[in-house]
């Protein structure tokens, strides 16, 4: 007797983000841009708008246009279900919070005249934190270093001498956030 095969609601965080951004950029479509800027966008805004301090976490939901959604998407959909069960949903939501709001802030702070959307800072924490789901006490697999060589060297070399429209610090932070996540959960982990 052959099995029926069905499909299963895996990674709860991971699927419900990917459906919010989805959402965030068809009625970023429909408002011809007005919801990003006014939800899903972050940049220099008053401080006295409750709008500012929302849209440090939900600039991570909006996206440029379907190339942008779709380029994060792949990294979400491919890491965040492998790193969701090893990790825990709310550890997923924690580390998507996060690296929203640090990045939101310090676009904030140092690039008052630049908007900031989209997941790249969440998928560069995934890929990080991704090269630590085999990490073992007392070793730091060479698949690590070699990753965040080549990904902060690119990023650092994106930086100075590429004039695109990409906010390579996002990336480097959220990189950067993934490996201390990495090496938290990890000590969390040890006897």
């Amino acid at each position: 007797m052959k099995k029926k095969l069905k499909i299963s609601f895996n990674s709860v965080v991971i699927l419900g983000f990917v459906t919010l951004s989805f959402l965030a950029l068809a009625i970023n479509y429909l408002t011809r841009g007005a919801s990003n800027q006014l939800l899903f966008m972050t940049y220099h805004s008053s401080l006295l708008s409750p709008l500012t301090y929302i849209r440090f976490f939900t600039h991570v939901l909006g996206h440029s246009g379907w190339e942008h959604f779709i380029g994060n998407m792949m990294y979400v959909l491919l890491l965040g279900p492998l790193l969701e069960e090893k990790y825990g949903s709310l550890k997923m939501l924690e580390i998507i919070g996060i690296v929203a709001l640090v990045t939101g802030i310090i676009n904030y702070i140092f690039f008052w005249n630049v908007a900031l959307c989209g997941a790249s800072g969440v998928v560069f924490a995934f890929i990080l934190l991704s090269s630590f789901t085999r990490f073992k006490e007392g070793e730091i697999p060479l698949t690590f270093i070699l990753v965040a060589i080549i990904f902060l060297g690119q990023q650092v070399y994106y930086g100075m001498f590429m004039q695109d429209n990409i906010s390579n610090l996002s990336h480097i932070i959220g990189g950067i956030m993934g490996a201390v996540f990495g090496f938290v959960f990890m000590k969390n982990q040890s006897p």
